[in-house]
């Protein structure tokens, strides 16, 4: 099971975050209320979707022994009538045939965040005692 803690922190709308030993921020922009002073939650979605993407591609492509020197992934959420529309767009660098980075690309969307993002998600939100 994957876990993590967010607690409200001095700043207004500004969260702390805690994953394993990591300590991050989580904020708004000033236009939302925030202060600007982290990444979003939604910047760190997407943040998450390219993370996963890039090493799901570097894991296959050392598996398989090809010649991938770097991968990086921009991605993008916008709002488009009613929906929510993510693109990634994947950069590989390196020796590799038309159809290698044919089959990269394919791989990238088979990673697990992807997965996860495009099933079916129940999410369950309960009232804790308070600490």
């Amino acid at each position: 099971m994957t876990s993590v803690r967010v607690s409200s922190n001095a700043s207004h709308l500004g969260q702390d975050i805690a994953i394993r030993q990591f300590q991050l921020l989580a904020d708004e922009p000033t236009d939302l209320g925030g202060n600007d002073t982290a990444p979003t939650p939604f910047e760190f979605v997407l943040a998450g979707l390219g993370a996963c993407k890039a090493i799901t591609v570097k894991m296959y492509a050392a598996r398989k022994g090809w010649e991938l020197a770097h991968v990086s992934v921009d991605c993008t959420l916008e709002k488009v009538e009613s929906s929510q529309v993510i693109q990634a767009n994947l950069h590989l660098r390196g020796t590799l045939t038309v159809e290698q980075r044919q089959r990269l690309l394919e791989i990238a969307d088979r990673c697990p965040v992807h997965k996860l993002l495009t099933a079916e998600v129940q999410i369950h939100t309960v009232l804790s005692p308070e600490r």
